[in-house]
């Protein structure tokens, strides 16, 4: 059992869209991701997703509608419901689900990450 510093971590990478673990918890990963750009429509057929925006904003996209997302807000994407995240300008987000979850969920692609990296 050790505190750890948000910022510290997110200082250690700069890619956008390649999530990084920092815990893992009852069978759930807490993971750090700066994202830019628009991302693409996915959904994950067992998985729910928290995103929860540490720094910059977030739009979630939805079939029917959108989602503004400030810092220090946070949505729960359900499982099987199709969404694309969008930050217009660089945004760091932390994200609860669990450990299994592919970052493109039923969308296979270049994006697709299996194995991600530990801070």
């Amino acid at each position: 059992m050790e505190k750890m510093n948000l910022l510290e971590k997110f200082s250690r990478f700069s890619e956008h869209w390649l999530p990084k673990i920092i815990a893992q918890l009852n069978g759930q990963a807490v993971k750090l991701v700066k994202v830019k750009g628009e991302f693409v429509w996915h959904h994950h057929d067992e998985e729910d997703e928290l995103f929860y925006v540490v720094k910059g904003r977030l739009r979630m996209h939805f079939r029917d509608k959108g989602i503004d997302l400030d810092e220090g807000e946070m949505i729960v994407v359900p499982r099987g419901v199709e969404h694309k995240p969008v930050a217009d300008e660089e945004a760091w987000l932390m994200l609860f689900e669990p450990g299994s979850t592919l970052n493109t969920g039923n969308v296979q692609n270049e994006r697709t990450v299996r194995e991600l990296e530990s801070l």
